[in-house]
């Protein structure tokens, strides 16, 4: 029998200056919740017109050459995308169950976001460990405009390193807080 895993989640509150890390992460949140809504659109268009619904690699081929896409880290972009399926998975199971008649209500297909900020997901892979902070990549074309192809943040002295699953940037107005998402086995400390 496998042990099974267990998942944590380590929310960090840091406080960036009003200097150009926090016009980055503002920048960066913004063009996700964008992507959202251009991934959202698709997925709805698909819908409506074709009457089926979309696949991780079919959305993340169609919004390649998006500029919002490209604005940002791919990796961190076509995470967003799966959220938007992982959406209309979830509103394709809730519509079998309404035609089933389990459900009162008929759901609704995702909707669009307002303007504003969007979280950010970094698979740990595509983060690096140097000292005592993590490097999160931006991607080439915030290199080419602003001149800065990474952010750092620094590594939580209580978290260890092999553990970590994930990292989030959930958005927010005047701070900003790190989750980090970590895996483990029943016999290993989690945090």
């Amino acid at each position: 029998m496998k042990n099974p895993k267990r998942m944590g989640c380590q929310q960090v509150l840091l406080h960036p200056n009003k200097d150009l890390f926090s016009a980055i992460l503002e920048y960066a949140c913004g063009e996700a919740n964008k992507i959202y809504n251009c991934a959202t659109y698709y997925a709805r268009q698909v819908f409506f017109k074709e009457h089926r619904y979309v696949g991780k690699g079919e959305l993340c081929r169609q919004l390649k050459w998006n500029r919002h896409f490209g604005a940002i880290y791919v990796s961190a972009a076509q995470q967003i995308c799966n959220c938007v399926v992982e959406a209309f998975n979830s509103f394709q199971a809730l519509l079998q169950l309404f035609r089933q008649g389990e459900l009162l209500i008929k759901p609704q297909p995702p909707k669009y976001r307002k303007p504003g900020l969007f979280t950010l997901s970094y698979p740990k892979r595509w983060l690096k460990l140097t000292n005592s902070s993590i490097r999160c990549p931006l991607g080439k074309k915030v290199k080419t405009w602003f001149g800065i192809d990474a952010f750092y943040i620094p590594m939580p002295s209580n978290l260890d390193w092999a553990f970590i699953h994930a990292r989030e940037t959930p958005p927010s107005v005047k701070c900003d807080m790190k989750a980090f998402y970590g895996v483990g086995r029943d016999s290993a400390p989690l945090f």
